[in-house]
Formats: C-alpha cells, sequence, structure tokens
C-alpha cells in the first residue's frame, strides 16, 4: 500500500484548490492516494481525474464540505 498525502484546499481562493491538487496529482505514484479536502463539491475535477486515469471517492465532511479520496486506474 502506498501513501496518502493531503491537499486542502478549503478557505483558499479559486482557482487555487485545483491548482493544488492538479500538481499534488503528478506526483502521484501508483499505489499512492490523495486526499483533497474542498469547501464544495468540485464537478470540474471529476472530468480530469477521469480523462486522466484516475479514480476517485467522494463523500461530504463533518464541515459541509467534501473530502475526495483519488488513486490512479487500475
Amino acid at each position: 500500500m502506498g501513501e496518502t498525502r493531503t491537499v486542502d484546499g478549503r478557505n483558499l481562493p479559486a482557482p487555487e484548490p485545483m491548482e493544488r491538487v492538479l500538481e499534488a496529482l503528478d506526483g502521484l505514484g501508483p499505489e499512492d492516494r490523495l486526499r483533497f479536502l474542498i469547501h464544495r463539491e468540485p464537478y470540474p475535477l471529476y472530468d480530469i481525474l477521469r480523462r486522466n486515469g484516475f479514480a476517485y471517492q467522494a463523500e461530504p465532511a463533518d464541515d459541509g464540505g467534501f473530502a475526495i479520496l483519488i488513486r490512479r486506474s487500475r
């Protein structure tokens, strides 16, 4: 099992959350996971992930935002 890293995009102005998560994806290894915390559901990100070979699972967070767990598709 790989490493799980977290990108916290809450309380950041647009487009910084998207820039940070995309930058973190570049360094994601085959077994690594990325946990992305964001204040709203990032619908545009989902299309980018699918097109670039990533799988994700989105869950509502206790603070009203979302936690997105991202990994490379197998």
